[in-house]
């Protein structure tokens, strides 16, 4: 039986703005047989995640830095093809960080089968996955969003924003997305019910948060950071909250950027600004799956995917996410399901 090859990306240099293929060395290498305990995964959809940048820079952060020469961290949906590990049988779809690869031998630690439920398999890296703890527990456990309130959501068509409004508007919020084309805003106020959206490269966005926060901002939830965050910043309420859940505006800044010039507004209207991360909630990831499936089967939650082929796509694909080009939540595929 021919021998199997692993394609690998591994990190040849440290990032210098956006992402660049000469950034990454594609490597093959034979596919080794599991050993005791261990598994050997076929990867099936890579995901593509604003958090992939902040991995391969080399600063202090929530998880250490990909090193140099090591194959490039990432979240995958992979299928079991052979196993040593009474957790796993072989035909098990699995999901955990498979990473920018072909095939994965592990030990299953990280890793969890997905329940047989006849969902599509990209499912489990979107709204059922660390897409879908990320916008429940960014919102409702950091925010609190109360009947009646006002909910702005920065990045609002991306794959967390877009979750992040539609359980504003189950919570009973008033919510505006702000997006960066007039087919991400129409998609969001006419199929996943937004209340107003905001096109930030056309509209003016001082002008645009006073027109459709007349009353102010109760929650901001941001993704982008930068001249957006500062601009909620200025119409924020009393005791109002804010959910730092990305800044990927500056995510390739080359230069230091400037902070936000209305932090002041925290102290005046007493009101609270909170980062996050979604591993610190992986313990109750269960009680969040089940409130996103229980909100899905109800008609109540809509996503959509953004699929590009292709393992060798990977390092330039990851742009569209920087650029604002993806529609929905990016992802690669790798292999066909079985």
């Amino acid at each position: 039986m021919a021998t199997k090859t692993n394609r690998q990306w591994r990190l040849a240099a440290r990032p210098e703005g956006l992402i660049k293929e000469g950034d990454f060395q594609l490597s093959e290498v034979p596919v080794v047989e599991p050993g005791p305990g261990e598994i050997l995964v076929r990867n099936i959809y890579l995901s593509l995640d604003p958090a992939n940048r902040g991995w391969i820079t080399d600063r202090k952060s929530y998880v250490e830095p990909v090193e140099i020469g090591d194959v490039m961290r990432g979240l995958g949906v992979g299928v079991v093809e052979a196993s040593n590990n009474d957790k796993f049988n072989v035909g098990d779809h699995i999901t955990g960080l498979i990473g920018w690869q072909d095939y994965l031998v592990s030990d299953g630690k990280d890793l969890r089968v997905i329940p047989p439920l006849g969902l599509p398999l990209t499912t489990y890296l979107g709204a059922l996955g660390m897409v879908g703890i990320t916008a429940y527990f960014g919102l409702l456990d950091i925010t609190n969003p109360q009947e009646g309130e006002t909910l702005v959501v920065s990045g609002a068509a991306g794959a967390v924003g877009s979750l992040v409004g539609q359980i504003g508007k189950i919570k009973g919020c008033r919510v505006i997305g702000i997006a960066g084309t007039d087919e991400k805003c129409k998609w969001i106020t006419e199929e996943l019910g937004f209340d107003a959206a905001i096109n930030y490269k056309t509209e003016v966005m001082h002008d645009a948060l006073k027109q459709h926060c007349p009353k102010g901002i109760d929650i901001y939830f941001d993704n982008v950071g930068g001249d957006i965050l500062n601009e909620a910043l200025g119409r924020i309420n009393f005791k109002g909250r804010i959910s730092i859940c990305g800044m990927i505006s500056q995510y390739n800044a080359t230069e230091p950027v400037p902070g936000p010039t209305n932090l002041i507004n925290l102290l005046a209207q007493r009101a609270k600004m909170e980062g996050f991360i979604v591993m610190d909630y992986m313990s109750r990831a269960t009680e969040a799956l089940t409130q996103l499936g229980g909100w899905m089967m109800q008609g109540k939650l809509k996503y959509r995917i953004d699929v590009v082929d292709g393992l060798e796509t990977a390092p330039i694909a990851i742009n569209k996410l920087f650029e604002g080009s993806n529609k929905g939540k990016l992802i690669v595929k790798i292999s066909e399901e079985s």
